[in-house]
């Protein structure tokens, strides 16, 4: 099958350091060319991959100063992949509803996948407009607030099965927050969490410029605690080591999250996972079994003094079964097969054998 992966031109393929949308594509890209797949990825020259890449500007957006409309890049590739379309069996935008107007006017069959929230208000006359577009899922619970949108598949995120692996020889020795700091994110109640669990917390986090004034105003005069340790955007090859490290990933959330990246690169390290019932949250983390899916500070604190009920053992391999990136190709591979079926079409390579 001849697939065109269409990224975000905002990071690297995969990202430098903190990216979550430009890695799982990289993440699918290369596990469905292992899987024999013929992919073409559109997206940064700085991007790194077995397909073949389409440069469509020099670098990432957010590592190029002189760039001041990011939409402008954008525009370029979606014309980019227009010109080529029947090239490929399939396009399969990462670009939320960019794509809709255009691409809904060619023949070749394209499906998004919606990394984002969609519970804004601004996007209901979207989808109501464009009820045809074909969309992927990351979780069932992000669907919700738009039950018009033509869904055609949930397909749960995954990382290559060895990228992030348990460090058996370090002991844990503190609690672990890991991603973003922003107000949705609640890295403040997981200080609170750990302060009153009598256990320090090491937060490996990005500030977004959006987010400077929240960080400076709220969340910095947290850091002084004793029992903080701030260390910063850490990268891919830092993860093992300082989540092995964690009695678990605290991830107390206050907003649908459409999947949580993070809760799965925990469990690949073996370390469970505390986590607010908001969005995937039941979705992502078995109670009892990978984590503590809870409502509260509270309970929180109580589900820190149950960990020992928790095997690491059993929370790595339940990453195995159900995380990842081959099984997240797979679950696309058969996606873009029902896709092909309801528009009848044929693949190209097959066209060309026959």
């Amino acid at each position: 099958m001849r697939i065109a992966q269409i990224a975000p031109l905002h990071e690297a393929v995969p990202p430098k350091l903190y990216g979550g949308t430009e890695r799982v594509v990289s993440y699918l890209t290369e596990a469905l060319v292992e899987l024999g797949q013929e992919v073409t990825l559109f997206a940064s020259g700085d991007s790194i991959t077995a397909a073949q890449l389409e440069a469509v500007w020099p670098q990432a957006l957010r590592l190029d100063p002189k760039i001041r409309d990011a939409l402008a890049p954008h525009m370029l590739m979606l014309e980019q992949v227009r010109e080529r379309a029947q090239e490929f069996d399939i396009l399969h935008f990462h670009l939320d509803y960019y794509p809709f107007s255009l691409f809904s006017r060619q023949n070749t069959p394209f499906l998004t996948t919606l990394h984002g929230r969609l519970d804004l208000p601004e996007l209901q006359p979207v989808f109501n407009m464009f009820p045809q577009a074909q969309v992927v899922s990351i979780s069932d619970s992000q669907r919700a607030p738009l039950p018009q949108a033509n869904w055609l598949s949930t397909i749960y995120h995954g990382l290559p099965e060895k990228m992030l692996m348990p460090r058996p020889d370090i002991k844990p020795g503190y609690l672990a927050f890991l991603g973003r700091i922003s107000p949705e994110k609640r890295v403040d109640t997981a200080i609170s969490i750990a302060a009153k669990c009598g256990l320090p917390i090491k937060i490996a986090a990005k500030i977004d410029k959006a987010d400077q004034a929240y960080y400076d105003e709220q969340i910095a005069p947290l850091m002084s605690q004793p029992h903080v340790e701030y260390i910063g955007e850490i990268s891919e090859g830092e993860k093992a080591e300082f989540l092995s490290g964690a009695h678990a990933l605290l991830f107390p959330i206050d907003w649908p999250e459409p999947f949580g990246l993070v809760m799965i690169e925990a469990m690949a390290c073996g370390t469970p996972v505390i986590a607010f019932k908001r969005g995937s949250v039941p979705e992502v983390i078995e109670h009892g079994v990978t984590g503590f899916v809870v409502n509260n500070e509270t309970e929180a604190v109580t589900a820190l003094n149950r960990l020992h009920t928790l095997s690491r053992d059993t929370v790595r391999k339940q990453f195995e079964e159900r995380f990842t990136s081959q099984r997240m190709a797979e679950g696309y591979l058969a996606a873009y097969e029902r896709l092909l079926h309801q528009q009848r079409r044929t693949v190209l390579r097959e066209v060309a054998v026959g």
